[in-house]
């Protein structure tokens, strides 16, 4: 027996941020196998400088933290139907995020550059017509919800950007724009890859959720697909858990 969903995004535009590989690969791949038209960021110069395949998408070099390459993105969007705030990671230059100058990076990588774009983008994406209204999703993280001691910028990088989901969304429902956003556990990513050669630390993230098994990034994405759709019309200000039951524990 199988079961399986299909979307259907011809004729829509979509911006993944950190699109180059792992969870924002996967979400701009799913769009891009929709039918959409799919641009991705990364953060070097082309895309020919990633072993990932990106031949299926647009490629703009963008660095978050970057404010006047931000706001230039922004501007030239013209029409958007989906932003898919993606793009971030942790120990932001190296720093150690319990120094004010790691935090401080971490916040400005992990959420003040989505909130620049988002907030840059909001005239390209109430233009858009599409099925449902524009939608923003961003990509936050298990550690929005619980203590993370080991990288504590990168946890409140993420909480303020659920806060800023909700936010968003109740002050641009009349713009026909609904912001939500994702949150993932433990997906087997190139960010989790550290972890695998050291079964005790793997196995003390897995026993934190009921089960005990990495996610998928295609399992994120097709999240990310659902909160875009029209089939999600009803839903703003709103975070969907793909923890493999984390939050239950």
């Amino acid at each position: 027996m199988t079961n399986s969903v299909r979307f259907d995004f011809h004729d829509t535009t979509v911006l993944v941020t950190g699109g180059t590989s792992g969870i924002g690969h996967a979400v701009a791949s799913a769009f891009a196998g929709a039918g959409a038209s799919v641009t991705v960021t990364g953060t070097r110069g082309s895309a020919d400088d990633y072993d990932t395949d990106l031949s299926a998408f647009a490629f703009r070099q963008l660095d978050t933290r970057d404010t006047d390459a931000v706001d230039e993105l922004a501007l030239g969007l013209g029409t958007l139907d989906v932003l898919v705030n993606n793009a971030g990671a942790n120990f932001p230059d190296g720093l150690d995020e319990w120094s004010p100058e790691g935090f401080s990076a971490s916040l400005a990588t992990n959420v003040e550059g989505a909130q620049r774009l988002t907030v840059g983008a909001r005239s390209a994406l109430a233009a858009s017509t599409m099925a449902g209204g524009a939608s923003v999703v961003n990509v936050v993280s298990m550690t929005a919800f619980r203590s993370t001691t080991i990288v504590p910028g990168y946890s409140s990088s993420k909480a303020a950007l659920l806060a800023l989901t909700r936010n968003l969304a109740a002050h641009w429902v009349g713009d026909g724009i609904r912001v939500n956003a994702v949150a993932p556990g433990l997906i087997d990513t190139p960010m989790t890859a550290p972890m695998k050669p050291f079964p005790e630390m793997l196995e003390a993230e897995l026993s934190k959720q009921a089960m005990r098994r990495m996610g998928t990034p295609e399992e994120v994405a097709a999240a990310v697909l659902f909160l875009s759709s029209e089939a999600s019309s009803f839903t703003t200000g709103s975070v969907l858990a793909v923890d493999g039951g984390y939050l239950a524990l």
